[in-house]
């Protein structure tokens, strides 16, 4: 078994290394699992039911908005599937609706509620309401996956452009190395924060206009590791031999270069995933984010803020923020040790 273990590939002894990570492997599955039932949060907190079952036919809220007069309503506005009187047409003559676990969505008011917002937990509303009387637990579920998916977006897009600059400036060196570090440090130089500002007095707040003003500043970092690897790289036998056997400039990177500079940037990917994830918060906190129909972790950090007495929104989003940051760090830790060269795959495998 070690003799199996020994002449695998690499990238098999990393990942054995990665799975002997007993926490972070555990971390690894409940962040795939997460991230799984977040994007299929509108199977988990809605407030259209699934299927309605009514007079014979089947419907599909879920998908499509009815009028409520297809329900014995009097008005040709979309359905309210929690108004009293719907639900009593609906639980009439057999006919049967299946919701969804939670019957909010992000963006749904509790008017019926018996006590006034922010409303403590209750068996209506699991973890309670906020100021405007929207579900804490429906907003959470769509803010994580939104907090998710814009880092791991954020984490994709610095990582292909920080690497495309570091490698060029890594290979070629010299004059190309010398002229783009000065161009860096002046683009570094920018004060992110004033000119996410500025953004925000001419434009309406969005995650597309943040996503655009983070991704042009989170490369830069990123890059200087792979200039250094390239730099270190570039001089080495293998590189000297593919040149001589008449490789170009991109075949020697894509093909040699780039394949044996890349464990630093693995092991930091969950590290910046998470500063994305934070930055996100932090914008939105303080107003700048998202627009405060879109769920976030940070409007409910700052409703949280100017409601002290419901412990009930600031204390689940901060367990939230911090399991996923939580998470986050235990997968890049365990990334650190399996891409470690010097680590020993057998002893680190348990074989």
């Amino acid at each position: 078994m070690s003799a199996v273990v020994i002449n695998a590939g690499p990238w098999r002894r990393a990942w054995l290394r990665f799975r002997a990570q007993r926490l972070a492997y555990v971390s690894l599955w409940l962040l795939a699992i997460l991230l799984v039932l977040s994007c299929g949060a509108e199977l988990l907190s809605n407030d259209k039911p699934l299927v309605v079952r009514y007079q014979g036919q089947t419907y599909y809220p879920l998908f499509k908005d009815y009028p409520e007069t297809v329900f014995g309503g009097d008005f040709p506005s979309p359905a309210d599937f929690l108004d009293p009187f719907i639900q009593q047409r609906i639980a009439e003559g057999g006919n049967w609706a299946l919701f969804a676990p939670n019957h909010y969505g992000p963006n749904t008011l509790n008017y019926f509620s018996p006590s006034p917002n922010p409303a403590p937990p209750s068996a209506v509303n699991w973890l309670g309401t906020d100021d405007r009387g929207r579900d804490i637990l429906a907003r959470l579920l769509y803010g994580f996956r939104v907090s998710l998916l814009f880092g791991l977006a954020l984490t994709v897009v610095g990582c292909v452009v920080g690497i495309f600059f570091g490698a060029l400036q890594g290979y070629f060196a010299g004059k190309v190395d010398l002229t783009m570090q000065r161009l860096i440090e002046v683009w570094a130089s920018v004060p992110e924060l004033y000119l996410l500002l500025i953004l925000a007095s001419m434009f309406e707040p969005s995650l597309l206009v943040l996503f655009v003003i983070l991704s042009v500043f989170g490369w830069m970092g990123l890059s200087d590791y792979v200039r250094g690897e390239f730099l270190r790289n570039r001089n080495l036998e293998y590189v000297t031999a593919a040149r001589a056997l008449g490789l170009s400039d991109w075949q020697i990177i894509r093909r040699h270069l780039l394949p044996n500079s890349l464990t630093s940037v693995i092991a930091f990917l969950p590290f910046r995933m998470s500063g994305a994830v934070l930055a996100l918060t932090s914008f939105d906190f303080l107003g700048l984010g998202v627009p405060q129909e879109v769920p976030s972790l940070g409007e409910l950090l700052a409703q949280g803020k100017a409601n002290l007495d419901a412990w009930w929104i600031s204390l689940p989003t901060f367990a939230v923020l911090v399991g996923m940051l939580l998470l986050l760090v235990f997968v890049g830790e365990g990334l650190r040790a399996a891409l470690d060269p010097r680590a020993n795959p057998v002893a680190k495998a348990g074989l």
